[in-house]
């Protein structure tokens, strides 16, 4: 058995603790974090709490909180495995973030939590400043965050990131299921790629395959480790002008996330309706292609592990279609009419019906047609 030199004794540098590197992590990230801040937020960097003053909303008649809280999966270790951390900051802030505005909240404020082996100083801070400036994408701001040092629990060069944002809406403004009508038209928002969602799936394919992420992919036009680490795109403040634009007549919104279009869509349908989503509607990326093709993947697990191109959907009344494709052109997202809902004729096959997920007894999902890989 093995002890400390007794005249030293242990510490909890010795222990694998560095609490200068952390120190040092703050110091590289603070201007950032302050760039994110308005006049709302007081106090500084470092303190115990963030503090937000909700003055400029004591106008709301009956003001609601919506909060989310999400991580970036195992995409991490593709940023640890290129040695690059400036680009996962988007893909919490998205995850998270662009849960709070599908009921129409504009998100206040947001924290943050890293768990790692050993706290690289540069490493952290690149973390952080691209959570921050995802925030600044967002209109959110970053109030605080914990980076905390888990020698033995952790290898010294891994790392995961998680956060929570909370947002605000007024009562009689809150979009979602009861909103919804027959005759509505589904308007889908691109996706910047894979996003976050079905990395496990993503990296046993490239494992299977014997691929390296340095590999050149002609049909994406750079290396597949780029293309896997494409930042999440961010739609908070696109959605929150859509919403906020009486003519695109905006219902409801899903993201995109875990278990890809259809399960998410159908969160957001009432009882009795059903969504019918055309899948010729629009291109396939060829990051997915290569993906189904590389691992053989079935059409009917891919559907239901990735978003396929679409990372956001708004469902608007059929006379704001044109305003709602109008207004996103203008902001710069693109957007395309993805399919109708209509009421489920009770006597009709339920085969090939999506409802029922995450727990939701709503409405339901039929996709048809080929996808254009």
């Amino acid at each position: 058995m093995t002890s400390s030199d007794p005249t030293t004794g242990l510490t909890y540098a010795s222990a694998g603790v560095d609490t200068e590197a952390g120190d040092k992590a703050v110091e590289l990230m603070k201007d950032a974090v302050r760039r994110t801040h308005g006049p709302a937020v007081l106090g500084g960097v470092g303190g115990f709490a963030g503090l937000f003053d909700l003055s400029d909303f004591a106008q709301y008649r009956k003001p609601l909180l919506a909060t989310s809280t999400d991580g970036v999966g195992t995409k991490v270790a593709i940023a640890q495995a290129m040695d690059k951390h400036d680009t996962i900051g988007f893909d919490l802030v998205g995850m998270v973030v662009d849960d709070i505005v599908v009921v129409g909240a504009k998100p206040l404020f947001m924290t943050d939590y890293i768990a790692t082996g050993r706290v690289v100083p540069e490493r952290i801070a690149d973390i952080v400043r691209g959570i921050a400036q995802a925030c600044e994408v967002a209109g959110t701001a970053l109030v605080g965050g914990e980076t905390a040092e888990h020698p033995g629990l952790l290898a010294p060069d891994e790392y995961d990131v998680a956060g929570a944002a909370t947002g605000i809406v007024e009562a009689d403004r809150v979009l979602g299921p009861d909103r919804v009508r027959a005759g509505d038209v589904l308007i889908a928002m691109a996706s910047s790629g894979l996003h976050s969602n079905g990395y496990s799936l993503v990296r046993a394919v490239v494992k299977h395959a014997g691929w390296e992420l340095d590999r050149h992919v002609d049909e994406l036009g750079r290396t597949l480790g780029e293309e896997l680490l494409e930042p999440t795109r961010v739609y908070a403040s696109d959605v929150l002008a859509l919403a906020a634009d009486d003519a695109a007549q905006v219902h409801a919104f899903t993201h995109v996330t875990g278990g890809g279009l259809a399960a998410n869509l159908a969160r957001v349908l009432p009882t009795g309706l059903v969504a019918t989503v055309d899948r010729a509607s629009w291109q396939v990326p060829a990051v997915f292609g290569m993906v189904r093709t590389l691992g053989q993947v079935p059409t009917s697990d891919i559907e239901g592990t990735l978003n396929l191109g679409v990372g956001m959907v708004a469902v608007v009344g059929a006379e704001g279609a044109d305003a709602a494709l109008a207004r996103l052109a203008a902001l710069g997202v693109p957007a395309w009419e993805l399919g109708t809902v209509a009421a489920l004729d009770p006597d009709a096959s339920r085969e090939g019906l999506v409802a029922g997920t995450k727990g939701v007894d709503g409405g339901a999902v039929r996709l048809v047609n080929d996808y254009r890989f």
